[in-house]
Parts: C-alpha cells; sequence; structure tokens
C-alpha cells in the first residue's frame, strides 16, 4: 500500500494496513508516520500522564539464589498477597539466554512482512503460533500500540515444526530455562494455601496445562502521551513471567489513582499473580491491573510467559484454602469460559472477574 501518513489514518485504510494486511504497527512507523492515527487516541480518561499519576513506591526485588531458604518463600508469598508484582534476581536463567530471546523479538519483528504474514491467522501453519497486533482490534474502540506473536508451548516438537525460524531456537531455549522457575514459584505459593506437591500430572494440569510465550513489540510511537501501550488489565493466567528490556515502561496500579513504575533490572524477571492465582486463594493472592505505556523514540519489547490451567479444567477456591471455613468467594467455572469472557471486550481493568464470582 502506498500513501502518505495522511492517507494512512484513513479509518478503512488503517484497520486493513495494520490488522487484515498484517502489517501492523511495525509497518505504519515504516511509512514515516508522523501524529498518531486516531484510530489509537486514548479517551482522556484513559490517558496517563507518567509525571503526576505514579508513585514513590516500588515493588519487592527478591533473591531467589536459594529457593530452600523459608525467608525466600516467605517474601515470595508475602509479596504475592500485598502487591501482586515482585521481580527475582539470580533465578538461574542465564544472562545470554536472557539476551538472546530478546534478540529474537526484534529479528521476527524486523523481518520482511511477508515472513511475518505467515504467522497471521489465517495463514499460520498451526494454532500454536500467531501474529497479532493491539489486544483484539475487532473488539476495541480505540487500539493499543503493540504487536505480537503469541506461541503456545505444546512440547519441544511442534515448537520446531512451527515456531518462526528466525526465533525459534532462542524461544524453545528460554521455555525451557523459564519452566523451572515456574515450577519452583508455584510450589512456594501453593504450599502456602496447603497444596503441598505439583507434581502430580493432574495437578500439573491444573496449574500448566497452558504455557503461552508472547513477544510484545512496541515501535517508537509519535504521540504516546495520548495512547495505550497495553490497556490497564489483569492477567487470565495463574502467574506470568515477564521479561522486559531496557526501555521500560512497564506501571503496576498502587494505592487509589496512583501507579507504580516497575524499573528494568538487568538479569531480573518479572512476576504477577493472575486472576486464576486470585480466584483459586479465595483473594489471599492479589491480580493486579498494570498497563505499559509507549516510547517516543525508542522501540521496546517485552516477552512475557502465561502459565494458566488447560482449557478444560474448572477454576474456584481450592478445597485446600476453605478447610479454615472462609466462605467461597468465587464459584467453579470453566477456565475455557473464563478466557471467553477475558477476550470478548478491550482491556478494562479486572472487570472479567466478575465472570467468577458468586
Amino acid at each position: 500500500m502506498e500513501g502518505s501518513s495522511s492517507t494512512i489514518s484513513d479509518s478503512l485504510n488503517v484497520f486493513d494496513f495494520v490488522v487484515k494486511q498484517g502489517n501492523g504497527i511495525k509497518g505504519l512507523v515504516d511509512k514515516g508516520i508522523e501524529t498518531l492515527p486516531h484510530q489509537y487516541v486514548q479517551p482522556l480518561e484513559e490517558r496517563f500522564d507518567t509525571s503526576t499519576k505514579t508513585t514513590t513506591q516500588s515493588i519487592p526485588v527478591i533473591d531467589v539464589a536459594n529457593w530452600d531458604d523459608p525467608q525466600v518463600a516467605e517474601a515470595i508469598c508475602e509479596a504475592a498477597i500485598r502487591w501482586g508484582f515482585f521481580q527475582i534476581v539470580n533465578h538461574g536463567v542465564p544472562m545470554e539466554v536472557l539476551d538472546q530471546v530478546k534478540d529474537a523479538v526484534h529479528r521476527f519483528f524486523e523481518s520482511p512482512v511477508e515472513e511475518k504474514a505467515k504467522y497471521l491467522r489465517m495463514n499460520s501453519p498451526s494454532e500454536t503460533v500467531c501474529l497479532n497486533t493491539s489486544f483484539n482490534p475487532r473488539v476495541e474502540k480505540v487500539m493499543e500500540w503493540k504487536d505480537y506473536l503469541t506461541m503456545l508451548y505444546v512440547d519441544d516438537d511442534k515448537a520446531s515444526a512451527f515456531w518462526p525460524p528466525a526465533c525459534r531456537e532462542e524461544a524453545k531455549e528460554y521455555m525451557k530455562r523459564v519452566k523451572v522457575v515456574i515450577r519452583r514459584l508455584l510450589q512456594v505459593l501453593l504450599k502456602r494455601i496447603n497444596v503441598k506437591d505439583i507434581a502430580e500430572e493432574t495437578e500439573e494440569y491444573t496449574l500448566m496445562g497452558t504455557i503461552r510465550l508472547n513477544f510484545n513489540y512496541y515501535p517508537p510511537c509519535p504521540n504516546p502521551e495520548i495512547t495505550t501501550a497495553i490497556g490497564r488489565h489483569s492477567d487470565a493466567s495463574a502467574i506470568t513471567v515477564l521479561l522486559q528490556d531496557e526501555t521500560g515502561g512497564l506501571y503496576v496500579r498502587g494505592e487509589g489513582d496512583s501507579w507504580i513504575c516497575v524499573p528494568p533490572i538487568d538479569g531480573a524477571l518479572v512476576i504477577n499473580v493472575g486472576d486464576v492465582l486470585q480466584i483459586m486463594s479465595n483473594d489471599l493472592y492479589k491480580s493486579i491491573e498494570h498497563r505499559a505505556v509507549g516510547n517516543r523514540n525508542k522501540t521496546r519489547v517485552s516477552i512475557p510467559i502465561f502459565v494458566a490451567p488447560g482449557p478444560d479444567v474448572l477454576i474456584g477456591p481450592l478445597p485446600q484454602v476453605l478447610e479454615t471455613g472462609d466462605k467461597a468467594v468465587y464459584k467453579q467455572v470453566m477456565y475455557s469460559d473464563y478466557l471467553k469472557c477475558f477476550f470478548s471486550k478491550p482491556h478494562d481493568g479486572k472487570a472479567a472477574m466478575e465472570f467468577a464470582k458468586i
């Protein structure tokens, strides 16, 4: 498609160019747009002023070099209860693996459009991989300034067969390393609510039946103050493990209308509680709203791994949690039904959790 930025900013052309043709935000930026297309301009109440809405608070940073240390376990659980977010360092994933997977995100998104288009939903060779933009542009009134590749991890064979060659090996290695961290985190968090072991296959499917790796790519944004890279939301996961680059841009809901900046720490992984773990713990652990902002001058990448139940798992407060006599806050719902609710509308805070409440 040829034309000036004003032509691209025409309503129909932007949606076709970005979404249907698979050019994404990267394609708009490569066209040389100088102002934000109106399809990305957020209403006043959703704009985020980092100079006035941020607080000096910070989420915990936990050294997990010794997973067997009771103080480490206590710090993890307390962070999940109080903050819903924390960062971990000395987690065992080598720095070169972290650097290589970040480089792989750039390599995939900066490859030719025809190569990336092979992974659009209508073209993808497998349901395990799909190229997307925004969050869900077909239900959003305003789109988000983000392209992303989502890769469902089933096993190494399917990853080798279907994930893009530009990033396949780095993604597989990163997934292999982080799965060890995920199991340790879940063991710590579940032990606090009297679930002793996730080694049994049925327990693992309940908690780790769906593991999805996303490559998020945020090109430079001409007007970051009036749009959003990711709107405010909590995750529809049990836990999420996020690797962010040095650009930064992640903010977590603090008290009231304040937001906490999550600064990039070299080698750290950001961990957050998802809706599923809040439901299973009957509100002991908290899934917290978070958002991301764009950068005017730099491309940002982030790499979340969403750890969630299998689609046919019933989620609700665990029996072990209710043994104390606490009243259940949530009903039992099929996880696939929860996901349908979550993806049926734009990012809107924690509204999806109402679906699971009694």
